[in-house]
Parts: structure tokens; sequence; C-alpha cells
């Protein structure tokens, strides 16, 4: 990851230098103690994470967040800051950070919460590939002149085969309603938003999971056929695990009884934030 540093305390600069560089991984590709020649060098340079102050003369923290955000709407903020108030706080996250780091520095806060940052572009970056690739796949086997495209969540169901199966329907339902309630499947009450008995949730269910472990199933197969096929395998872990993938694997090859287990709450709750239905 690339990292750019702001801060008009030039030892905080460093310290969150040394910090950062622990990990071969990460590169600070610059520092700055004045925010406005951050902004204008921010603009311009390719950077993943930015950490800066939040109180800085001349431009705010929050100030020069928004301005990089409107430009560079991908780049991450991590706040630094002193400051305990809960309304400036509000307001750093209302501009676009991720989260605060507190001064003084902590070393074992800041691995923390940038491990955190850079799980989360990690997941971005995975997602908007397999989005490419889902619409891709979308794109050839429904050509202009056929029927109008589905959404992301139909064409990915499309993609793993399980659009013969009655618990496909319930899924594509239940996606609008986890929008509509800002909410994962767990927190939704389908017994009130679909006035169902306990019953009629549990038929439902039972159908999900055979669609669900259909799409296991052929997922498994062509991992079998293209184990090299790093996006399928990252769709495969988002929606069944790389574990459950791999004992469905094994099994389907004759080298274990048992195959995989899926999970409806895995499964649609990673639905839902490939196709950024989830808040």
């Amino acid at each position: 990851m690339k990292y750019y540093i702001v801060d008009d305390d030039q030892s905080i600069l460093y310290v969150l230098q040394n910090i950062i560089e622990q990990n071969f991984n990460d590169e600070v590709v610059g520092m700055n103690d004045h925010s406005p020649a951050a902004l204008k060098d921010l603009l311009v340079r390719d950077v993943d994470i930015v950490l800066v102050d939040l109180l800085m003369p001349e431009l705010s923290g929050i100030e020069l967040v928004k301005q990089v955000k409107k430009v560079k709407p991908n780049t991450r903020f991590v706040m630094i800051s002193k400051v305990q108030d809960s309304e400036m706080r509000a307001k750093a996250y209302q501009a676009g950070i991720e989260f605060f780091i507190n001064k003084p520095i902590n070393l074992i806060e800041v691995k923390a919460v940038l491990e955190k940052v850079e799980q989360s572009l990690t997941m971005a970056s995975q997602l908007s590939s397999i989005s490419q690739m889902i619409h891709s796949f979308n794109q050839q086997t429904n050509p202009p002149q056929s029927a109008p495209q589905g959404d992301q969540a139909s064409a990915t169901l499309k993609y793993l085969g399980m659009t013969s199966e009655k618990g496909t329907t319930d899924i594509l339902q239940i996606i609008p309603l986890m929008k509509s309630q800002s909410t994962n499947y767990r927190d939704l009450d389908l017994n009130a938003l679909l006035d169902l008995s306990e019953h009629e949730r549990k038929v439902i269910e039972q159908r999900i999971r055979r669609a669900i472990k259909v799409g296991l199933a052929n997922t498994a197969n062509r991992l079998i056929d293209n184990p090299y096929d790093e996006q399928l395998s990252d769709l495969a872990n988002l929606l069944f695990g790389y574990e459950n993938v791999h004992a469905e694997m094994l099994c389907r090859q004759g080298k274990q009884k048992s195959g995989g287990r899926i999970t409806i709450q895995r499964f649609i709750d990673g639905l839902a934030d490939l196709t950024g239905t989830k808040k």
C-alpha cells in the first residue's frame, strides 16, 4: 500500500513512517508538514491511504479530506488527533475518514487501525474485480438484442448456475429488503417484512440452502477444472469460504466423503457486499 502522511509535527511524521514501513508491503510515498502543499501533492500522486492531522494551520485536516475526496473519492483517510470533541470527530467522519488514531501515538493502535483500512481496500479491489467478471459474463450470455440484463445479484447467481433453483427467487427478494432496512441477513426480520409464519420462513430458508448448495457444487467443479482462476477464487471465498469450497472440491474428486458446508448468512451478506446493497 502507498501511504502519505500530513502533520505539522515533524517528529510525528517520522514515527508514523517507521511504523508503516515495518511492513515491507507498505511504502510512505510522501510526507508534509504544510497542509496546503500536501493538498497539491495528493491531487497528483498515486496514494492509497492518507494519515492526516486534524488540527493543521491554514488548511484543516477535515478540509483537506474534503478537497481530495472530490477528485479522488477512493483514497482512504485516517485522522490523527488528540482532540476528543465528539462534534468535531463527527464532522471528520462525514468528510470521509475511516478511523481516528489518537495522540500520543500508540504503536499497537496504529498497526490495528491501518490493518483494518488495508483489509477494507483489498476487499474493495476484489469486489470490483469480481463485479467486472460477472458483468462481462452477463454481457456474453445476454447480448444487446436479447432481454435487458438483470442486476448484479441476478447476474452473479446466473454465473454460479443457480437460476433454475427456486431459492434463487427468494434470494433476489431478500437483497432489496436488506437495502431498504440497511441491515445484514441475520438482523433482517423476514417474518414481519413478508408477513410469514415461522414455518413459512423455514421453508424459504430450506429452498435457499438447496440453491446455495448448487452454487457451491458448480463453483467447486469450475475450480477443479481451473484452479488458478483468481477472480473465481475470490468470489468463492466471499460467498462460501475457502475452507468449504476446498472441502467440496475434495468430495467431488472422491478424496473425502463430506463436502463443504453452506451458510445462508455468509452467502447473502457476501452477495449484498458484491452488489453494493449493504451500507
